[in-house]
């Protein structure tokens, strides 16, 4: 299919980030050189930092089992050409209970319904692995249902973030459909062909070791200025950015038995006690766990240990194996970050697939802006 002189084709495509949370998703799709012309989420914390690291976000506080298609394009402001998101994952998890009453596994469901509404040239879902096991694999195939013949369907398959550069090992179930009239075909060998070696746990957060405290601001973050003692790598330098500044990199203050405990932990073992792990510096970090909100108990998730010392590893290292850059701040409080970098979905990972996505597109007209 021809592509479209640059001058007769819009810059961007529009979408629309559902259950955007903290902006993993969204921030994969400005890399990927999309405009996130709509945000929604209804959990008000997950979202607290949300248009201070999007500036010119539309983000809207609702929840998406009361909107319809066209609440959606009136809130973009016109015409939508991808919705993504990742429904909440906790009614499919394979460690939770993954309750067949839990009420957020209807809105996967929802997810979908939405798209059938705009009918969007493609969509991305994003979820755990837990989605497809047999006894969630009926509640899936409904949902898809909705879909099948509008488009056209890559997956449910599993992509890990580690293998599109990520120096987290954080596997999950994706699904990509599109519209053969408006996108070039394409496969889910075509996604994985935009994958990238690994980065490990030194590359990620080794120059954070000599960072140095800036005080704290009015609002409750934490500042810190980078070290000359540590060389970045190439992936830290990437996530560094032009600022000199970031937030997020406060020690948890641990009673000496604990610190104790935890110096004993070699690098790939696991505390006794805590269940904690220590990172190995030559490897990737486990998948990064969320912990629940205050309306599920406010149980906080079993952080990983540092490489070489003797502690939990920081808000700032989490976003780092995450793959958010240091200009991303997430919330005064660590449980709460922690909260929204474990529920999110990789940039990395983010960026790569939309961006395979992305030039797929790009032969058509894309939406009037």
């Amino acid at each position: 299919m021809p592509k479209l002189p640059t001058s007769e084709r819009p810059k961007q495509m529009r979408v629309v980030d559902l259950f955007c949370g903290c902006g993993g998703l969204s921030l994969g799709a400005h890399m990927a050189g999309m405009e996130v012309a709509l945000s929604v989420d209804r959990d008000g914390v997950l979202t607290s930092s949300y248009e201070a690291n999007f500036p010119r976000a539309h983000l809207l506080q609702a929840d998406v089992a009361t909107l319809s298609g066209s609440d959606l394009l009136r809130y973009a402001g016109g015409s939508i050409d991808g919705i993504i998101g990742g429904p909440p994952c906790q009614g499919f998890s394979e460690i939770g209970l993954a309750a067949p009453d839990d009420p957020r596994r209807a809105l996967l469901g929802h997810f979908f319904r939405l798209v059938s509404e705009v009918r969007p040239r493609f969509f991305l879902m994003e979820n755990v692995r837990g989605l497809v096991f047999e006894k969630n694999r009926s509640e899936l195939e409904a949902a898809l249902a909705r879909v099948r013949e509008q488009y056209t369907l890559l997956g449910p398959t599993k992509l890990d973030a580690a293998a599109f550069g990520a120096a987290t090992t954080r596997p999950r179930v994706f699904v990509v459909g599109y519209d053969h009239q408006f996108m070039d075909p394409f496969s889910i060998d075509d996604v994985r062909a935009f994958g990238r070696p690994p980065a490990n746990v030194l590359d990620a957060i080794g120059d954070l070791q000599d960072a140095v405290t800036d005080g704290v601001c009015f609002n409750g973050f934490d500042w810190w200025r980078y070290s000359s003692h540590v060389p970045p790598s190439l992936y830290a330098r990437r996530l560094r950015g032009t600022r000199r500044l970031f937030t997020g990199h406060r020690r948890v203050p641990h009673a000496p038995a604990i610190v104790e405990r935890f110096a004993a932990v070699p690098p790939g073992g696991r505390d006794r006690i805590g269940r904690h792990i220590r990172l190995d510096w030559n490897k990737q970090c486990p998948t990064l766990r969320a912990g629940t909100g205050p309306d599920r108990g406010s149980f906080q998730a079993v952080r990983p240990l540092h490489p070489s010392e003797p502690r939990v590893i920081t808000v700032r290292e989490a976003a780092r194996l995450q793959g958010f850059p240091d200009r991303f701040q997430f919330h005064p409080t660590a449980w709460h970050s922690f909260r929204m970098i474990g529920n999110s979905v990789s940039p990395i990972i983010a960026e790569r697939v939309l961006k395979a996505i992305r030039l797929r597109a790009e032969a058509v007209p894309l939406a009037a802006e």
